[in-house]
């Protein structure tokens, strides 16, 4: 799509001028003047538009692909019959109508032909505000449960002495460390009842419905993606920022080096708490507040922002050289003691389902109340699996 290259293009260019005004201050031996961080920042939130706009643009586009015909519900010589048939009830009121024309306005049952109404082209497009971006799940280890009610795990609890050096014939000394433990996942059900005017469903051809499942189907991932960041545990996932023995544990944490913030070296610290292994694939995950803040970080040793934009589209954005997702669910309040954000491979967060998302449509349940009735329902757990894949960023001066 032409419109989708031109964002990503200028995408580009806002990056690439953010990080000349930051380079220029940089080679000047100094931090940016009010104006250089002013036109820094204006050119970042136009950025941030910009991927806005690209995320929305490609969205829609897959939405097109998957509903092709469903624009239009109607073919177009039943659309023109419609039209044809307001016109002639405009020019010469009810009387002039054919029968035909009767039916092709008709939008009730009552015994006198029904009440007429002009043709609607119903698409599926919602007028809405963005959705919430849901990250977790895609960077997740998924296993769809066919054939049993939870997911066991094995797990290296304790591990073998190292080997030793030994002679020819010798076999070296017994080693009994060697435990193995296990992690169960065991499904939760959660589920969503819609209830949908029959009326609105006859005059939109069924649009309304594909519009309903739309939107179940974001909720549940919206109740996922909350559940995978925060959740207790109790029945329900256990979230990536609640300390558990059975997730992650309050030992994989590191302080900001502030009450009320982050700061450069307390993301150094994080970023260098991981095992090189866990590095090749780590993602720094933040709120987007979180995010506002470390644009704005440098290093305290070389002055270097901790923050590289991404110079080329197909490039994504850096902290300290490891990409970042965002997601609104993550915790942002800047306060001593609190979570804030967090560094890991997040293909060790692993999801368990004995049912995918399923959407049943209630036809009779309320037919006296002239409504059509949908339940969504999911069976879903989720936890950390291998804590020393995961670092945790707690606001706390030391």
């Amino acid at each position: 799509m032409p419109m989708i290259r031109e964002l990503k293009a200028k995408r580009t260019k806002l990056g690439a001028d953010a990080k000349a005004i930051m380079e220029d201050a940089q080679a000047a031996g100094r931090t940016m003047n009010a104006e250089e961080a002013t036109r820094f920042d204006a050119l970042m939130d136009e950025r941030d538009q910009v991927d806005a706009s690209i995320d929305r643009a490609e969205r829609l586009l897959d939405d097109e692909r998957e509903t092709v015909g469903d624009v239009d519900d109607k073919p177009n010589s039943e659309l023109s019959r419609e039209m044809a048939a307001l016109r002639a009830y405009v020019i010469g009121g009810r009387g002039s109508l054919t029968a035909e024309q009767v039916r092709a306005l008709n939008a009730g049952n009552d015994p006198e032909g029904g009440y007429l109404v002009p043709p609607v082209q119903w698409i599926n497009q919602l007028i809405q505000a963005v959705d919430d971006a849901v990250p977790l799940r895609d960077l997740a280890t998924v296993h769809q449960l066919t054939a049993a009610d939870s997911l066991g795990v094995p797990t290296l609890d304790t591990d073998l002495n190292d080997a030793e050096w030994t002679t020819e014939i010798a076999t070296g000394s017994q080693d009994d460390a060697l435990r193995l433990g296990k992690r169960e996942l065991s499904p939760n059900p959660f589920a969503k009842q819609v209830r949908v005017s029959r009326k609105l469903l006859r005059l939109t051809n069924n649009g309304a419905e594909n519009l309903v499942r739309a939107r179940l189907a974001y909720k549940f991932a919206v109740t996922q993606e909350k559940a995978f960041m925060t959740g207790d545990g109790n029945k329900k996932p256990l979230g990536l920022f609640v300390a558990s023995a059975d997730g992650v544990p309050a030992s994989r944490d590191v302080a900001t080096l502030s009450a009320t913030g982050i700061t450069g070296d307390g993301l150094i610290n994080a970023k260098y708490t991981l095992k090189d292994a866990y590095l090749r694939n780590a993602r720094w995950l933040f709120h987007r507040d979180a995010l506002k803040i470390v644009r704005k970080l440098k290093t305290t040793t070389d002055e270097q922002y901790v923050w590289q934009p991404g110079l080329a589209a197909d490039r994504p954005d850096t902290i300290l050289n490891l990409p970042y997702v965002s997601s609104e669910f993550v915790p942002n309040t800047f306060t001593d003691g609190l979570y804030c954000g967090m560094v890991g491979d997040f293909s060790h967060y692993w999801i368990a389902e004995a049912l995918s998302l399923e959407i049943q449509r209630l036809v009779e349940l309320y037919a006296t109340s002239n409504q059509v009735g949908f339940i969504g329902r999911q069976e879903v757990d989720g936890q950390p699996v291998l804590p020393e894949a995961f670092v945790r960023l707690k606001c706390a001066a030391s």
